[in-house]
């Protein structure tokens, strides 16, 4: 796991080994989230470096392998656990999955209670709310279905998710991990680019990456300097928008 200095673009390494992390997120204290492939489990990276195990099994059977991750304004955590990890030895390690399925959970603030939110998507991947949180927008990965993203209403408090609509298909390519602004644009990977999406699911630009994109994410003392993760390197683009807090 490298870490980037905006302050002078220095890179150095953050946690090795990183146990396969992939997807990471922040929540409102300041603190590092992140899945872990091949442990199998996400944790927090407390302020004193300590690393503390938030899930790591649901119902008594391990997880698959969390992918990505946001957090809720209610401190509550929300994650995908797809199966890359476990399919071979290049993400993590290949073993028997032990959940039914590819499910996206939430993890309560209070209880720590792990509950299974979603369980209609393929391979559910990357996730973000809406400004508003009405919204939980989930891209699906999954290689017999299309590459899509849906929209799910966030019903009875953020405690239950309604019935999704299809929000955008992936013109190239697939949508791995996106993050929203503060007037609710999606900016997403997509294949060897970063698709950028009102709303209503207007297309509104392309921004030209070369590479596959895996993740973004907003960054900079104002949040208008979109981070790109590519296949082999971390590329950057100052926006004329704002990232949503969590978002």
């Amino acid at each position: 796991m490298m870490r980037f200095d905006e302050t002078d673009g220095s890179v150095s390494v953050f946690r090795q080994p990183s146990n396969n992390a992939n997807g990471h997120t922040v929540d409102r204290q300041g603190r590092l989230v992140s899945c872990e492939h091949l442990t199998r489990r996400v944790t927090r990276t407390e302020h004193d470096g300590s690393i503390t195990v938030l899930a790591d099994r649901f119902e008594g059977k391990r997880l698959n392998s969390p992918n990505d991750i946001v957090v809720k304004s209610d401190g509550s955590i929300w994650f995908t656990d797809p199966a890359y990890g476990i399919d071979s030895d290049y993400e993590g390690i290949r073993a028997e999955q032990e959940q039914a399925a590819c499910y996206l959970f939430r993890l309560d603030p209070e209880t720590g209670a792990l509950t299974r939110m979603l369980s209609d998507r393929d391979r559910p991947n990357g996730l973000a709310f809406s400004p508003d949180e009405r919204l939980l927008y989930v891209a699906d990965t999954g290689s017999d279905v299309p590459p899509t993203i849906h929209a799910y209403p966030v019903l009875d408090g953020g405690t239950r998710l309604g019935a999704p609509r299809l929000f955008a298909t992936c013109p190239a390519g697939k949508f791995d991990g996106f993050r929203v602004d503060i007037a609710g644009n999606i900016w997403t990977s997509g294949g060897t680019a970063v698709l950028c999406y009102a709303p209503d699911g207007t297309h509104l630009g392309t921004i030209p990456v070369g590479e596959i994109v895996a993740n973004v994410c907003f960054g900079g003392p104002r949040r208008n300097r979109l981070y790109i993760c590519g296949q082999t390197s971390l590329y950057s683009i100052f926006l004329k928008t704002n990232g949503n807090p969590g978002g």
